[in-house]
């Protein structure tokens, strides 16, 4: 029997799987494991130790942390009791809770380590606060999981039967790339009924698989990819950090996990510069392999003599990248912003199959999905619509989105509500195009612009395109009111420093590099190269080079590595005025 409400995951999986590990992060240098049996009996006793300290029904209760079981408990143990989960970004500030403490009227927060803690607590004003790490003076959430050790579990039974499928679960306040968070509502129904839609476009093996997560389970995303895996009876291990990633996919070899593209950007781009050390035929049998994917098309048949040498490249060279990712991956799920169609064909031609596919917090998330396999992926396409959700495409070129997977609303926001969902709509801000099921996106609505001659620019297009060059790591596309378009453009510094060794240009420092006239000449011959992809109005026609990198600590990304364009604008408005004023 299907599961109705997220919590009754947790018995579908010791039904149908009872594993042996269903969680797992590292302690102390060791993974501490967590069966299916333990995640249910820790949930329980957390659900009974949270009413023992006064949580009740409808109390909202803030999780800051970084992923780890103890985030899975506490979520499932409110869930079971009617309380509202309030998942917050790690990374965001003070000022940032204090607003969300606030507005979404939280009880009690729970916070993950020292940092987190300080941050929360300097605003945290008369809300108790538990830790998950040991922090002297400080309550730890253990204290509360030993409150609910002796409860009566009839009496929590009676809590999970008042639980029903349209009650609300959680507020999640989306990072947003401008202006204040706002707190989407997700009901049970929203969510499960999005599980149980994308879990039949995963392929690994029910009951015997591994993933490994590393994306935050505060974003809808990976949390639903984490009901995901619970449903499928995917063991599910915690990576120790975003730096140790590729350590951990060595040594759990999953066989899936979800990702954005910015971190398959980061792998591709630490391939290539292995590939620049490489001397003598070894560098040239990379570089063919290389191109040979580049070509690549998983729904085509590419004659007998491309897959011969598609053959050897696997044997040769990709076996080595499939070997990196732990040697059993068969999907990898990637959302959250456009994948470069480049990136998507070699990846396949690796026998690495990255699935694209679309959705916002406010669909819980997943709109379309790709399944992994040759015939029905589609390169630049988002994948197929999910089976029970519509989407019509609005005369400007809008995604309009209806379903079960559709938000409550947005948290004491009925005006902004009623902007964003009408008639049963959900009007998403992108602009995408259907063929039949299959889906594709433009562009951002929010993020389009008109110069001043009237044409409209749709910079995230032209920003992924430009980013295929192995010297650009990030690029923002700029000129909204102005006579023409123009970039703020980071080097990949490794690509940089590759290309001089090569011209036998002395490298100096990143700060002087991007000032030198022939590395600027440089930029300009592959701003041309590209810019022959675009019509006159959208061509680059001016750029600056900048010598550090945006990230989310210093404020221009967001948690899901997308571009803060407002936050940019801002802090190198100095830089756009002389692209102008030149």
């Amino acid at each position: 029997m299907n599961p109705t409400r997220l919590f009754d995951l947790v018995t579908y999986q010791i039904t149908n799987f009872e594993k042996e590990i269903s969680l797992a992060r590292k302690e102390n240098g060791n993974w501490k494991t967590y069966s299916s049996l333990n995640l249910k009996k820790i949930a329980d006793s957390l659900s009974l130790g949270l009413l023992a300290i006064g949580i009740q029904s409808g109390d909202k209760v803030a999780i800051i942390s970084e992923n780890r079981p103890e985030w899975n408990f506490l979520d499932l143990a409110l869930q079971q009791i009617g309380a509202i989960s309030v998942p917050m970004y790690p990374t965001i500030s003070s000022e940032d809770y204090a607003y969300i403490f606030d507005h979404a009227e939280i009880s009690h927060i729970f916070a993950g380590d020292s940092q987190i803690y300080q941050k929360a607590a300097a605003v945290a004003e008369e809300r108790k606060i538990f830790s998950f790490d040991t922090l002297e003076g400080v309550a730890h959430w253990t204290e509360v999981l030993d409150k609910g050790e002796s409860g009566d579990l009839a009496v929590l039974e009676t809590c999970k039967q008042k639980v029903k499928p349209d009650d609300l679960f959680t507020i999640i306040y989306t990072s947003g790339t401008t202006g204040r968070p706002k707190g989407v509502m997700l009901s049970h129904n929203n969510v499960l009924s999005n599980v149980l839609s994308v879990s039949k476009y995963f392929v690994p093996e029910p009951g015997i698989s591994k993933a490994l997560s590393f994306l935050p389970l505060c974003h809808i995303y990976e949390r639903t990819g984490f009901y995901c895996f619970l449903y499928l009876g995917y063991s599910i291990y915690y990576a120790e950090s975003m730096d140790k990633i590729a350590d951990n996919l060595k040594e759990v070899q999953p066989h899936m996990f979800n990702t954005v593209p910015r971190l398959l950007e980061k792998v591709y781009d630490k391939i290539v510069a292995k590939g620049y050390e490489l001397t003598g035929i070894k560098k040239q049998l990379f570089f063919w392999a290389l191109n040979l994917g580049m070509k690549y098309e998983p729904n085509q048949n590419m004659g007998a003599w491309y897959d011969f040498q598609l053959k050897l490249a696997n044997k040769l060279i990709f076996s080595k990248w499939r070997e990196a990712l732990g040697g059993n991956i068969t999907q990898i799920s990637c959302g959250a912003s456009a994948l470069q169609p480049r990136l998507a064909r070699v990846f396949w031609a690796a026998q690495i199959k990255v699935c694209e596919g679309y959705g916002l917090t406010e669909t819980s998330p997943v709109v379309t999905a790709s399944v992994p396999s040759h015939e029905e992926i589609r390169i630049g396409w988002v994948g197929k619509l999910m089976d029970d959700v519509e989407v019509k495409i609005a005369d400007d070129g809008e995604i309009l989105v209806k379903g079960p997977n559709v938000m409550l609303g947005y948290f004491k926001q009925p005006e902004l509500t009623d902007q964003v969902l009408q008639d049963g709509w959900f009007h998403t801000g992108d602009i995408g195009e259907l063929d039949g099921r299959f889906m594709k996106i433009t562009d951002r609505k929010k993020e389009m612009f008109k110069t001043s001659g009237g044409k409209y620019i749709a910079p995230q297009v032209m920003e992924n395109k430009f980013k295929e060059s192995v010297l650009i790591e990030q690029l923002i596309v700029v000129g909204e009111g102005k006579n023409y378009p123009a970039a703020l453009i980071v080097p990949n510094f490794d690509g940089l420093r590759d290309y001089c060794s090569r011209k036998g240009i002395p490298y100096t420092s990143d700060e002087e590099m991007i000032k030198r006239s022939d590395i600027l000449e440089k930029y300009q011959m592959e701003v041309d190269g590209f810019n022959k992809f675009f019509g006159r109005w959208e061509q680059v026609k001016q750029f600056r080079l900048l010598p550090s990198s945006w990230g989310i600590d210093s404020g221009e990304l967001t948690p899901t590595l997308k571009l803060k364009r407002k936050v940019i604008h801002e802090k190198y408005a100095q830089e756009i005025a002389a692209i102008y004023q030149s």
